[in-house]
């Protein structure tokens, strides 16, 4: 077979500007790009403005998950000023975040990577289609995941409506902000986000939850593609105790085999083959800058490459699932035995190759999913009723602190520093980075491409699924995140 290159500019079903590029000899990938083209310039934007300004800035990072974004704006801020947030403010953020998560992840099955399983009628957003697409549901089962698709729609618009109730609009929410919540919740408006949660819980353990286990059960193949580096993270998110040291889904790295604890200290970036000088390659981020070199010799990207303690990790649903070994729901346990016999309890039951696979990574944010309805459903017997959420605060002359969360489809760390009460330093680890690294280490390795490679200068070259109609990534960047 001769040398190929496949170039796939711009990736849709992302938000952000993406190009995708491998070389495939022999049926291998030899070499592999990806191309981030906008400098956003986040960091310039910050600096010189009040610390509070960052909470509302940051958010438009991302329309996906400008929740997740506030939130650990919040938490730098909380952290460097050492502000303590209320019980009903933790609860409060908990509920805003926790809804947008069930949107975010409905959206990704069904609107981002149900198309490459469910044959819909010949009219958009079903078509254009690939040539040849590899569809193989059979007709029941096709014709219930393109009704779901539809009754998703209407699903993620009431959870839209959730995160309003508290968070004041969505996307780009005003109800997050340092010290707690801007909103007190009112009895009226906590029956009016339990009735709307209702029906989104439903929608996830009647509906989203068992189409994930029938689609995967029709290709099960996809339980043997995509596997990537062996190790992951989660830097904890929803917090159960007013003192942040417990989360629903703990902070954590497994790495090399084993459960390490989490020290954002750890996080450094690699600019190497960045658009960016390369003053603080490798640096965390109380030492790092941003500085745009458009004519750096054999860099290709405004992609920066975040490693953990020298280490390429993975990040969203799977890698929070599998940190925290968290339990598979009575569906899962039930179709898992019904439909591949696998007896099954925690994820990590499953083995890792199968959990961070092409459809083990849509398995893990469907559990996710429950699990946090779960939550939900819990916080909203905790909360009190017109309780305080806020906590005043003084901006001190200097300082510095960070904030670390999970976003829908992976890690965020921000780290500000202030000086004479203005913000001096603000660096941002995301999951757009952390999931689309660049060279020094596999170029897919965060999940988001169903393929396996390795670029030059690290293992062989293993078997490449290039040919494969799932080469369109299913998602979305930060934005996204693929099934891998």
């Amino acid at each position: 077979m001769a040398k190929a290159t496949i170039a796939i500019d711009p990736v849709t079903r992302i938000e952000g500007h993406l190009k995708a590029q491998v070389v495939v000899e022999n049926g291998k990938v030899v070499d592999a790009h990806l191309t981030g083209g906008m400098f956003r310039g986040f960091e310039q934007i910050l600096k010189g403005r009040d610390p509070r300004d960052s909470t509302q800035i940051v958010q438009r990072i991302c329309g996906v998950c400008p929740t997740s974004h506030a939130m650990a704006s919040a938490l730098a801020q909380e952290s460097a000023f050492n502000i303590k947030v209320t019980g009903n403010g933790r609860i409060t953020r908990n509920l805003i975040l926790g809804a947008n998560y069930l949107q975010s992840h409905i959206l990704h099955f069904y609107h981002l990577a149900a198309l490459d399983f469910v044959a819909g009628p010949d009219t958009a957003p079903f078509v254009p289609r690939f040539a040849q697409p590899d569809l193989r549901l059979p007709p029941e089962a096709n014709k219930v995941g393109v009704d779901q698709y539809l009754e998703a729609l209407e699903v993620r618009r009431i959870a839209h409506e959730m995160v309003a109730l508290f968070g004041g609009r969505m996307p780009h929410v005003q109800g997050i902000v340092p010290g707690g919540a801007t909103e007190m919740p009112t009895k009226e408006a906590l029956l009016e986000y339990a009735a709307r949660f209702k029906k989104v819980r439903q929608f996830i353990v009647e509906k989203y939850l068992p189409i994930t286990y029938i689609v995967g059960s029709v290709y099960k193949d996809l339980f043997e593609q995509g596997q990537g580096v062996h190790g992951c993270s989660c830097f904890g998110v929803f917090p159960m105790t007013d003192d942040g040291k417990t989360h629903l889904l703990k902070a954590g790295i497994f790495l090399n085999g084993r459960d390490v604890e989490f020290d954002p200290k750890k996080i450094t970036e690699d600019l190497k083959y960045a658009w960016y000088d390369d003053a603080t390659t490798g640096k965390g981020a109380a030492g790092a800058e941003t500085n745009p070199n458009l004519d750096k010799k054999d860099a290709y990207s405004f992609v920066k490459a975040p490693r953990y303690d020298g280490e390429v990790i993975e990040v969203g649903p799977a890698a929070r699932m599998w940190v925290a070994n968290a339990p598979l729901s009575e569906v899962g346990v039930k179709m898992l035995k019904e439909k591949f016999g696998i007896e099954a309890r925690p994820i990590r039951d499953l083995g890792w190759d199968k959990v961070f696979s092409i459809m083990g990574r849509h398995v893990a944010r469907a559990e996710e999913a429950l699990l946090i309805a779960n939550a939900v459903e819990g916080w909203l017997k905790e909360v009190k009723p017109d309780g305080e959420t806020f906590t005043p605060f003084e901006i001190p002359q200097s300082a510095e602190g960070y904030g670390c969360t999970e976003a829908p489809r992976g890690s965020l760390a921000h780290y500000i520093r202030v000086k004479d009460q203005k913000i001096d330093s603000y660096h941002l680890r995301h999951s757009v980075e952390l999931l689309a690294p660049r060279r020094q280490g596999p170029p897919w390795s965060s999940g988001r491409s169903p393929h396996r490679c390795a670029g030059p200068g690290h293992q062989q070259p293993r078997q490449c699924w290039a040919h494969h109609p799932r080469l369109r990534p299913v998602t979305g960047l930060c934005r996204a995140r693929a099934a891998r």
